[in-house]
C-alpha cells in the first residue's frame, strides 16, 4: 500500500486549520530566506526543526533548541545541509519554544488485526514513545470507534480520566482528540498522531504533528491535500515519477545505480530480485506493461538517461503479447535522440525475439536470450 508523505509543518496546517492549538512559527527553504524580525517577534528561546517524512528526528539531531539569532542561524544552515536517515533536508521549521509542564501522546490509525479505526492514548508522550511502549505496553491506551457510531465524548472524558488530565484541561482535550478524528476521517487517513500533546502553562498545544493518507483515496482527496502540501509529496512522487505516470508507467525511484526496466509487474520484480542477487542495487521499478508500443519504450529509456543516479540500465522483455521487435525499434530511437548514453544491457525473448536481437546488434546494443548470460554482462559493466 503506497501512501502520502506529509511534512510535520504541512500537519501542523491542517489542524490549525481544525483550530487545533499549535506554536506560532514559520519555514524556510534557505538560510537566504531566515528573516531576523521574524524571528524576533517570536521571542526567543525557539525550537529548529528539520522537515523530512520520517520519525526519530530528534535522535538523529534534526531538532535543535536555539537561544539567540547567531544560533539560529547557525543550526538552520547546518540543517538545510543534512540528511536525516538517507533523507535530505530541503525545509526546516522555526516555531516558538513553549516550556512543557507535562507530554502525553494521542493518536488514531487503523488496526488490521480488528478491523477497526483506533484511538490510541499515552501519558507517555515524546521522543522516546516507541520504545517506552515496548517495554511498558500497559501505559498505551487503546480503545476501538465503531464507525457506525463514531467518537463519544464520554469516551475521551475516560481517557482524558486516565491519562491524568487537569480537570481544568479536560474540555480542551476533548476538542482536540475529537477534532483529531474528524481529520482522521475526512482526509482518509492511515494515521493521526500528535507526540507530544503538551500542557503548558497557557494550555495544551500539539508540539508534533504526523499525518499519513491513503493513496487509494487520492481520487478525492487531491485537490483538499493541495492546499497543504506540493505535488511532489504524493507518495514521495518525483518530478519524473510523476511524468512516468502521465506516460501510462509504473515508475518508483529507488536508492540503487542500475535502471531497471520490465514489461509486467512480477517480472520487473523478479528482475530486481536478480540484479540484488548479483550484488547490484536497483536505481528503480520501472514496468512498460504488456504491449508496450515503441513509443512507450523510448520514453521509459528516456526517463532513465536523463535520471543521474542511473549508471547502466538493464532491460528484462518476454514478450507474449509485447512485440520485442517493437520493444526494440523504442530503444533504438532513444538511443538515437538522447544526449547522454549509458550502458545498456537488454535481455530480450518471446515474440518475434530473433528480428528484436537483430535490431538491437546492428545498433551497438548488447541483446540476449539467457538472462544469467545478460546479468554477467551487466556486472562486468558496472566493475568497469
Amino acid at each position: 500500500m503506497l501512501y502520502v508523505k506529509i511534512l510535520e509543518y504541512e500537519a501542523k496546517n491542517i489542524l490549525k486549520d481544525y483550530n487545533i492549538p499549535i506554536p506560532t512559527g514559520f519555514t524556510i527553504s534557505s538560510i537566504d530566506e531566515l528573516n531576523r524580525e521574524k524571528a524576533d517577534s517570536l521571542g526567543f528561546p525557539l525550537i529548529v526543526k528539520a522537515q523530512v517524512p520520517v520519525s526519530g528526528r530528534g535522535k538523529a539531531g534534526g531538532i535543535l533548541k536555539v537561544n539567540n539569532f547567531k544560533e539560529l542561524k547557525l543550526f538552520a544552515s547546518k540543517l538545510l545541509k543534512c540528511t536525516i536517515k538517507g533523507i535530505p533536508v530541503r525545509k526546516v521549521l522555526i516555531e516558538k519554544f513553549l516550556e512543557v509542564i507535562k507530554e502525553y501522546y494521542v493518536a488514531y490509525t487503523i488496526d488490521y488485526s480488528l478491523r477497526n479505526i483506533v484511538f490510541l492514548a499515552s501519558t507517555e508522550g515524546g521522543v522516546d514513545i516507541e520504545e517506552t511502549i515496548r517495554e511498558k505496553p500497559y501505559l498505551l491506551h487503546k480503545v476501538p470507534i465503531d464507525p457506525y457510531i463514531g467518537l463519544k465524548d464520554y469516551v475521551v472524558r475516560n481517557i482524558a480520566y486516565k491519562l491524568g488530565i487537569p480537570k481544568n484541561h479536560v474540555r480542551s482535550f476533548t476538542f482536540i482528540v475529537r477534532a483529531m478524528f474528524n481529520i482522521f476521517r475526512e482526509f482518509d487517513a492511515e494515521l493521526v498522531e500528535v507526540n507530544p500533546l503538551a500542557l503548558t502553562d497557557k494550555g495544551l498545544y500539539a508540539l508534533d504533528a504526523r499525518i499519513i493518507i491513503d493513496e487509494n483515496s487520492l481520487f478525492r482527496q487531491k485537490d483538499k491535500l493541495l492546499k497543504y502540501i506540493s505535488r511532489e509529496m504524493f507518495r514521495g512522487k518525483t518530478a519524473k515519477e510523476e511524468k512516468a505516470e502521465t506516460l501510462g508507467l509504473s515508475y518508483v525511484e529507488l536508492d540503487g545505480n542500475v535502471g531497471v526496466i520490465g514489461n509486467g509487474a512480477g517480472l520487473t520484480m523478479a528482475t530486481m530480485d536478480l540484479i540484488g542477487l548479483h550484488g547490484m542495487r536497483p536505481a528503480c521499478f520501472l514496468d512498460i506493461g504488456g504491449g508496450a508500443s515503441r513509443v512507450k519504450v523510448k520514453e521509459a529509456v528516456n526517463i532513465l538517461l536523463e535520471n543521474p543516479k542511473v549508471k547502466a540500465i538493464f532491460m528484462n522483455i518476454f514478450g507474449g503479447i509485447t512485440r520485442c521487435d517493437e520493444v526494440a525499434l523504442g530503444i533504438v530511437e532513444a538511443l538515437k535522440q538522447a544526449k547522454l548514453v549509458k550502458p545498456l544491457v537488454v535481455r530480450i525473448k518471446g515474440t518475434r525475439d530473433k528480428e528484436a536481437r537483430l535490431i538491437l546488434k546492428q545498433n551497438n546494443v548488447e541483446a540476449y536470450e539467457d538472462i544469467e548470460d545478460a546479468l554477467e554482462k551487466l556486472r562486468s559493466l558496472m566493475v568497469i
